[in-house]
């Protein structure tokens, strides 16, 4: 099982950006991802969930109505598309995949996923 995320960058507030997360050794049906994002002197945060077989999407709080989750299972890919960003989304996203079925009480707890990915950086500038 592998996951590779990419696609960060440097953005100016209030652009959009996407970040990808390449799954490799395992189909989307039977993991859930989860994008999770660590700013410099922060807990790492849940911030969107795509849960396995149907595909049901959280968010956080802090990112509802802006950032959309998706994913391509041809592809076995999975999407975060970032809208309106603001300064304080700057940071680490990684991509984390977990055999568990998550309710909105546990997909964002970081301990509910086995793999995880490399981490993208995103830098949003003010």
């Amino acid at each position: 099982v592998q996951l590779q995320a990419f696609g960060g960058g440097l953005v100016q507030t209030g652009g959009s950006l996407s970040v990808s997360c390449e799954a490799s050794g395992f189909s989307l049906d039977d993991y859930t991802i989860t994008w999770f994002r660590q700013a410099p002197g922060k807990e790492r945060e849940g911030v969107s969930c795509i849960r396995r077989s149907d595909g049901y999407k959280y968010y956080s709080n802090s990112v509802k109505g802006r950032f959309t989750v998706s994913r391509d299972k041809v592809k076995n890919t999975v999407y975060l598309h970032m809208n309106s960003l603001e300064p304080e989304d700057t940071a680490v996203y990684y991509c984390a995949a977990g055999a568990v079925r998550p309710i909105q009480s546990t997909w964002a707890r970081p301990g509910a996923y086995e793999h995880w990915g490399q981490g993208t950086e995103v830098t949003v500038s003010s």
